[in-house]
């Protein structure tokens, strides 16, 4: 039964990723939304941070949704203008808001893979190991997904949870594997959450580690890496 093991984890792998959520299901505000702006949203897509001030003096609502349940600090953070998100977070905006797609500013600046910007929430008060998406994930489960590397790092350095499980029993590990490509960034990835303590023993909901979907997918330098981990 052995000879069978490598094609039963491929076919494992492959219905998992057939059921598999993308994290750029995160909506950034459409066209017609952006055209429907007024106020802080406006000021916020727009970098318009002598607006955002006189709105701000005036008493404006700093965590004012748009139909999406965008507050102005999530539109800022779509739009990557860092300085928009400080002058929120100082005036008093919600770091820790969900959208309606339950995204918070961390989690998608780690979509975005924009280093800067997850380290600026962090620093405003951004609780980077909030229960974020549909899917009860993280912002580290989604840089890890997509292997933004770098993201991880800062995530991993913020004290974001390493093995926190989501509810499709994945962990940032078994992710960066499932759904990485085995490319230098998904190892790179892989090799900061191994070197910061990263549990390589859990399995996914059929018991698969992390290991075992790297030998499966042909993946050898990341099975490496998880392997000397488990030494």
């Amino acid at each position: 039964m052995m000879r069978f093991q490598p094609l039963l984890l491929s076919l494992c792998t492959a219905l998992s990723l057939s059921f598999t959520p993308l994290a750029s299901a995160q909506r950034a505000p459409s066209a017609s939304e952006i055209a429907n702006y007024d106020g802080l949203h406006k000021a916020a897509h727009e970098n318009d941070r002598e607006a955002l001030a006189a709105f701000i003096a005036g008493g404006a609502d700093l965590d004012r949704r748009d139909t999406n349940g965008r507050t102005p600090a999530h539109v800022a953070a779509f739009a990557s203008h860092d300085g928009i998100v400080r002058a929120l977070a100082e005036a008093g905006a919600d770091m820790n808001a969900l959208e309606n797609g339950l995204y918070d500013v961390v989690t998608i600046a780690a979509v975005a893979n924009d280093p800067d910007m997850v380290s600026l929430a962090i620093e405003l008060g951004n609780d980077p190991g909030l229960t974020t998406s549909v899917y009860d994930g993280t912002a580290l489960i989604a840089a890890a997904h997509l292997g933004h590397h770098e993201v991880v790092r800062r995530l991993i350095a913020a004290g974001a949870p390493l093995d926190h499980i989501n509810n499709l029993h994945w962990t940032a590990l078994i992710e960066a594997v499932v759904l990485g490509d085995g490319g230098p960034n998904h190892t790179a990835t892989v090799k900061a959450l191994v070197e910061a303590g990263a549990d390589v023993s859990i399995g996914d909901r059929d018991g698969v580690t992390a290991l075992q979907h790297a030998v499966s997918s042909g993946y050898d330098q990341i099975a490496t890496i998880i392997r000397d981990a488990g030494k």
